[in-house]
């Protein structure tokens, strides 16, 4: 068992290409220039994913505005990332990192409690990029209810 990344404000965050929920890559260099907002879910259409992905969503416009590009990432297909920002309404990019290698390198996987048992799986997290690409804020093991207004207040956005 390899040990857990934790990133830190300064690092450079880990470069990806993965798939998003239209089939496309989108790759974390090619978004330099803006602020990222990636935040981490273990799965798509589970009531505490939905919760928070719909809670980015409505707060998309003021999160644009102030320079930040929105990414939600979990081991799901395209296929069922599609339907989930179909049946949410979810306007910004979903990436899918079947064999969990991003989610790793992010520090998002890896040994977490679940109802009282210690399993392997996605860490609810939230990672605050800047324009250039360094980490500014690594936010682990967050709880999706009220969250997305924690990073608003935190960003002052």
């Amino acid at each position: 068992m390899t040990e857990r990344v934790i990133l830190e404000a300064g690092q450079q965050a880990p470069d990806f290409s993965l798939l998003n929920q239209h089939g496309e890559t989108v790759s974390l260099s090619s978004l330099r220039g803006s602020g990222v907002i990636l935040f981490a879910y273990p799965a798509a259409m589970t009531p505490g994913c939905t919760t928070e992905a719909c809670d980015f969503r409505d707060s998309i416009e003021p999160l644009k505005a102030a320079g930040f590009e929105v990414l939600g990432i979990s081991p799901d297909t395209p296929e069922k990332l599609a339907a989930f920002a179909e049946r949410d309404h979810l306007s910004y990019p979903l990436l899918s990192d079947p064999d969990r290698a991003t989610l790793s390198a992010y520090g998002a996987f890896g040994e977490k409690k679940n109802y009282g048992k210690i399993v392997q799986g996605v860490i609810r997290s939230t990672f605050v990029l800047d324009a250039d690409g360094a980490i500014a804020h690594a936010l682990y093991n967050v709880k999706a209810t009220g969250h997305v207004a924690r990073v608003r207040k935190l960003l002052d956005v």
